[in-house]
């Protein structure tokens, strides 16, 4: 076989469909890149989360390059069924090795589909508690109260209650109050209702309700209920332990606290 037989036999074919592979894979990554584009200017992806709608973009941009170069490889003349073969052993292979990471994208697309939680939430799961700053698709990212920033897996956040202090505008707030036996229970209820009234962050519907809820070995149990905004809550919270004592201390109401005794016998010392 001659040099141009060899040619027109076996390397103009392979240009030819080498050619027509690279135009097949600029034109798909193109395309990925133009449809992700049109897909985030979208009116109907505009209204989703926007940690849905990068996961939504980055899908369709992944399946369709994997298209582009799945086709690429048909065209160069590789077998349709080696090609799947190998692309299924790659998945398995993958699939074992990041098992975890797996976990954590189907845990991150049940986060983003169910919505528990949105950024700028304060939450608590488990030990975790703060406030939401991003969700991503393998983590999400919480920044606590004394400022600390924490990736926590979106498959520990999945598989956790979580409970969202921000999914609702208002909150109550409790306080569980002892005072002695001998206290006027009526004049306790006064003082306690006047110090909820006097605080402006304090809401004056719901009503805020005092009632006794334990007879202690010591002390009498009074609790105190009040409502505020979940924006105010810690602030309406430390405030009124300090207004209460003050006024406690104003009107002479005790608050028993532990005593020790410790009798000394002067014989035994001698």
């Amino acid at each position: 076989m001659d040099m141009m037989e060899f040619l027109k036999t076996y390397v103009v074919p392979f240009g030819f469909k080498l050619i027509l592979a690279i135009v097949i894979l600029i034109v798909g990554f193109a395309l990925a890149s133009g449809l992700s584009k049109a897909l985030r200017k979208s009116s109907a992806l505009s209204k989703a989360d926007p940690n849905a709608q990068n996961l939504i973009v980055n899908l369709v941009k992944i399946a369709i390059r994997v298209v582009a170069v799945f086709t690429a490889v048909i065209v160069l003349g590789v077998p349709q069924a080696s090609v799947i073969a190998v692309l299924g052993s790659c998945g398995l292979a993958i699939g074992l090795a990041l098992q975890g990471g797996l976990s954590n994208i189907a845990a991150g697309i049940v986060i983003m589909v169910c919505k528990p939680f949105h950024v700028g939430d304060f939450i608590i799961a488990g030990d975790i508690s703060g406030v939401v700053q991003e969700i991503g698709l393998f983590y999400t990212k919480v920044l606590t109260a004394d400022n600390l920033l924490m990736t926590v897996p979106n498959a520990t956040l999945s598989g956790a209650t979580v409970t969202n202090l921000s999914a609702e505008e208002i909150r109550r707030v409790d306080f569980d109050l002892n005072v002695n036996y001998n206290t006027d229970i009526e004049l306790a209820r006064k003082v306690l209702l006047a110090v909820a009234q006097s605080n402006d962050l304090v809401l004056k519907e719901p009503e805020a309700q005092v009632f006794i809820h334990q007879h202690g070995t010591s002390a009498l149990g009074v609790k105190l209920r009040i409502w505020c905004k979940s924006a105010d809550y810690w602030t309406v919270y430390f405030d009124m332990w300090e207004d209460v004592k003050k006024a406690f201390d104003k009107f002479a109401i005790q608050i028993p606290y532990q005593h020790i005794n410790v009798i000394v016998d002067k014989n035994e010392e001698e």
